[in-house]
């Protein structure tokens, strides 16, 4: 196989849609391609390279300014790149795109109705923000703007995993001209 173009996923959607867990998914299919690959996940990276950063706006799109330039850095090193992120607002993913590059920036959004992420949610996020407990929280507090003109769209409210996964796989494979 010869591979020579990678790229970046960008996944987004509310939290608890399946970001992660369709990453992760798409982490494991690709490695057994032996293409470098690399999952750059939210809540891990809010643990050191942005856990100087709140969740105001600003911090957002500090958030998502920082972890762009990181996988564009993967990509001019030959590796893909796997970013799992709410990132909001469409001027967030924007930005992404523009510092990542239009040509290997490809949008995924996982759409699931509020409800179905709040039963989804092991960490009791949805319940905390509506008891007013956790501020600035996207879905409940802060808002949610749809992607525009995404690259692909998964409904994962009537998608299992295993589906889901497929469809952004093959999908992945014709990003990268496999």
């Amino acid at each position: 196989m010869n591979f020579t173009k990678p790229i970046t996923i960008w996944i987004t959607g509310l939290p608890a849609s399946g970001k992660t867990t369709l990453g992760k998914a798409l982490q494991n299919r690709i490695r057994k391609l032996n293409i470098p690959v690399v999952l750059l996940d939210g809540d891990e990276v809010r643990k050191g390279l942005c856990a100087d950063l709140g969740f105001s706006e600003a911090d957002r799109t500090e958030n998502i300014r920082r972890v762009a330039h990181m996988a564009a850095l993967l990509n001019s090193q030959g590796v893909v790149s796997i970013c799992c992120f709410v990132s909001p607002l469409q001027s967030m993913r924007q930005m992404a795109s523009s510092i990542i590059g239009k040509d290997t920036f490809f949008e995924v959004f996982t759409d699931a109705p509020l409800e179905v992420c709040q039963l989804r949610d092991a960490k009791g996020n949805y319940s905390k923000a509506i008891s007013g407990s956790l501020s600035n929280f996207t879905g409940i507090s802060d808002r949610y703007e749809n992607p525009a003109n995404p690259s692909l769209y998964l409904n994962t409210a009537k998608l299992n995993e295993e589906e889901a996964v497929d469809v952004l796989y093959d999908h992945f494979l014709k990003w990268v001209d496999i």
